[in-house]
């Protein structure tokens, strides 16, 4: 490991966050290798050199790489002066010091990444990277395929043109529009501001995916660890992060039918005993959400397999095939299905060339 600056030392270590550890720095609290240290350039390397606080040795945390879908409603800080929910209230049974992969809007939700590795942060916020992040957008007026093509091309913005993206039409519904998008950029608010210069408004905003990480299976405010794979194909995309670290234990499956307590066994050697008292309800014993955070496993028809999802989204998952930009080799839950919102499904669309998708038989419109 190269010498890095005392104050990433001291964050890495879950101690402050960087400009907290300048204080701590500025205050002649640190030490390394006996000597007290002040000026805020200093470096040091981690594994080489004694970093101490109060005169107790700097550790470095394992590293933490979470999933956590984030409500509406939510402040996308670690702490909000204004009092409101931030996403470090659905993170407390976290041990690491971790914090968000870039923002959501305090109106949106959906996937947002949390880690405690900086160099994992960095990576996937950095606009060289061009880090796709799909959303399902809901717009005031009915858009037709010159809108569409409109935002697939670019859309002026105060500081800027927008790049290319990928726009697919989901459904209508009365004289609101339905759509997924997927951008490689991360201006603020950019969705939203697309839709006031386009006039259509945005109305309901939720990120479905993040660098072809998905929160399927996890209800508003429920988190995961990324898996393995998922790490891996981040690594062979973007370079983070720089060393996997050791898997996580995967919860076991909920079994089907009733449990049994094994008491003795017979003249056969089989195991008897009598049913178990259950600890967890029916709902999850078929594999269904429950309401205690539980994700749902298991089968089920495309349209009602995410109960959570419908909660948030306020509506059922659709059944039509969306494609989307650069899915990952294998994403966790049921890849080519884009859940919606309300009764209707995806629509089954076909590619223009434009970069959107649109069935044309589909739409009440004819646009």
């Amino acid at each position: 490991m190269s010498e890095e600056r005392l104050q990433k030392i001291l964050a890495h270590a879950g101690i402050s966050s960087r400009r907290a550890a300048e204080a701590l720095i500025t205050a002649g609290r640190v030490r390394v290798n006996g000597r007290v240290v002040t000026e805020l350039g200093a470096k040091a390397d981690a594994r080489k050199d004694k970093v101490e606080l109060d005169g107790a040795r700097v550790v470095a945390e394992t590293p933490v790489y979470i999933v956590l879908h984030k409500p509406r409603g939510v402040v996308s800080t670690m702490s909000d002066p204004e009092g409101r929910l931030t996403v470090k209230d659905f993170l407390k049974d976290v041990a690491a010091r971790v914090y968000p992969v870039g923002r959501l809007d305090y109106a949106t939700s959906g996937v947002l990444l949390v880690t405690n590795d900086g160099d994992f942060s960095d990576g996937l916020l950095h606009p060289k990277r061009e880090v796709p992040k799909s959303y399902v957008v809901k717009v005031a007026g009915t858009m037709g395929f010159d809108d569409f093509a409109l935002w697939s091309k670019g859309v002026q913005l105060d500081d800027g043109m927008t790049k290319a993206a990928k726009v697919t039409l989901l459904r209508f519904e009365g004289d609101k529009t339905w759509m997924e998008l997927t951008i490689k950029e991360g201006r603020n608010q950019q969705v939203r501001r697309m839709g006031e210069a386009t006039g259509f408004p945005v109305m309901r905003l939720v990120r479905s995916s993040f660098a072809g990480v998905s929160s399927d299976g996890l209800k508003p405010g429920a988190w995961r660890h990324l898996t393995r794979e998922e790490l891996t194909n981040l690594k062979a995309a973007y370079g983070v992060p720089k060393s996997l670290p050791a898997p996580v234990q995967a919860e076991a499956k909920p079994q089907r039918g009733a449990a049994r307590r094994v008491v003795g066994v017979d003249a056969r050697g089989r195991g008897v005993g009598k049913p178990a008292e259950r600890a967890t309800s029916g709902a999850r014993a078929r594999g269904r959400a429950t309401g205690d955070g539980s994700p749902r496993y298991g089968g089920g028809a495309p349209g009602r397999r995410s109960y959570e999802v419908r909660e948030d989204w306020q509506g059922g998952a659709g059944r039509g095939r969306t494609p989307v930009d650069e899915r990952p080799a294998k994403a966790p839950g049921r890849g080519g299905r884009t859940p919606t919102t309300g009764t209707g499904g995806g629509a089954r669309g076909s590619d223009d060339g434009a970069g959107y998708t649109l069935d044309r038989r589909r739409s009440r419109h004819g646009k």
